[in-house]
């Protein structure tokens, strides 16, 4: 493995790359909108409903995972960590959609170092194991409230085969507990299978809750599609026919709405400074490297944008557990890990990058209306409000940022 050697991104780039981003003068004011549900033509009913079978004729290729790593070159002291020791050259080498092993998270250190976080109780994962098709979310540090699926809206086939998990740290199942939310003798609560994750693998709870939103093939091994939500969606419609209409009816692997508001990255990043969502100086230093990398302003050329948007809104996901989308969904999170936790500064880079470094080995992306997720799932206020994250203690950078060039 690649010895590391810390460095400032900054420093490292061709200054020529860099793009200031000028905070004194913002992007102009947009009149006042109204964001609201749009008509979905859903089938009437899950009777009947089978995956078409053209539908799986998606770029096919192996991925092996990395569990384990052993001790790294070098005289510091070896630290476990959840997403591994990547290199920036190990990092570029995973964009190709290839046969490889690469960091997805659940990583443990050599035999005798603690566990690296996330540690599931066996019973859990022994069910978690048997699911195809999933519906999660997930609450950590008791910043929500428990958000039950409409049952009425969902038919008694997915009551009966889909598994709804709902991920909660040990606090938070206190909290619930203490307002009447307490799991009966299988563990569940409504729909949602409770399931404790002790020992979260980051202390900033956003991180944490990235792992379940964006690596669930990892804890979901035998799936075949799964459905994000956030904790602050209550799920209206029935998961079957949300992944019949979101997957297979657009020939789509990946499905995510547009933001409601923004499409540019660079007001993403206004927008998370000004709110300080998270430390500016690491917002800044991963802004700078995607840049240096070829990220630009969304639509800049003129040309028919290859998406819709450039800032995904998030908060709902519909995946089908192929390669690519497994792939996608690997780098996305190492993104996350690596940068600041704020996912929608990452969505867009990771994609192109992806979709640069393999011409003509297609990731079938559907990237739909934000009406149509709040057609889906109804949105709700967080219970607390954010407060700025720290700076990220695993933020790493490597020499050799030649590799990074476009």
């Amino acid at each position: 493995m690649l010895e590391r050697e810390s460095i400032r991104e900054t420093d490292a780039m061709p200054r020529s790359r860099k793009i200031s981003l000028n905070e004194s003068e913002p992007f102009k004011r947009r009149k006042k909108k109204h964001y609201g549900p749009c008509e979905i033509e859903f089938l009437p009913s899950v009777d009947n409903l089978v995956e078409p079978a053209d539908y799986n004729n998606f770029t096919q290729f192996l991925l092996k995972y990395i569990l384990n790593e052993g001790h790294l070159n070098g005289n510091g002291v070896f630290e476990p960590l959840f997403a591994g020791h990547q290199s920036l050259q190990e990092r570029e080498e995973t964009y190709y959609a290839k046969n490889q092993s690469l960091h997805c998270g659940f990583i443990e250190g050599p035999e005798g170092y603690p566990s690296s976080g996330f540690d599931l109780d066996e019973h859990d994962r022994a069910y978690m194991a048997t699911c195809r098709v999933v519906v999660s979310s997930c609450i950590f540090g008791g910043s929500d409230y428990l958000r039950r699926p409409t049952k009425s809206k969902i038919g008694s086939y997915s009551k009966k085969n889909v598994c709804f998990i709902m991920f909660l740290d040990e606090l938070t199942l206190t909290t619930l507990s203490s307002e009447g939310h307490i799991p009966d003798e299988n563990g569940s609560v409504g729909l949602w299978r409770i399931v404790v994750v002790k020992n979260l693998p980051y202390k900033d709870m956003r991180r944490a809750g990235k792992v379940p939103k964006l690596i669930a093939h990892r804890l979901f091994p035998s799936a075949l599609y799964s459905i994000w939500l956030d904790s602050k969606l209550r799920l209206n419609a029935d998961p079957m026919l949300i992944i019949e209409y979101f997957l297979w009816r657009k020939k789509a692997e990946y499905a995510i709405s547009v933001h409601y508001d923004r499409t540019c990255v660079w007001e993403e990043v206004l927008q998370n400074k000004r709110l300080n969502k998270y430390n500016h100086t690491a917002i800044d230093e991963q802004f700078y490297f995607y840049q240096s990398d070829g990220l630009v302003k969304f639509n800049a050329s003129g040309q028919d944008p290859v998406l819709p948007s450039y800032v995904p809104e998030g908060s709902f996901i519909v995946r089908a557990h192929t390669p690519m989308s497994n792939l996608f969904s690997c780098l996305w999170f190492n993104e996350v890990n690596r940068f600041t936790s704020r996912d929608q500064l990452s969505f867009t880079y990771t994609y192109l990058k992806l979709r640069r470094m393999n011409t003509g080995r297609y990731f079938q992306l559907n990237m739909f209306k934000d009406c149509e997720r709040r057609a889906v799932a109804k949105l709700f206020h967080h219970r607390t409000n954010g407060i700025t994250d720290p700076p990220p203690t695993n933020l790493h950078t490597y020499k050799n940022h030649s590799s990074m060039s476009s």
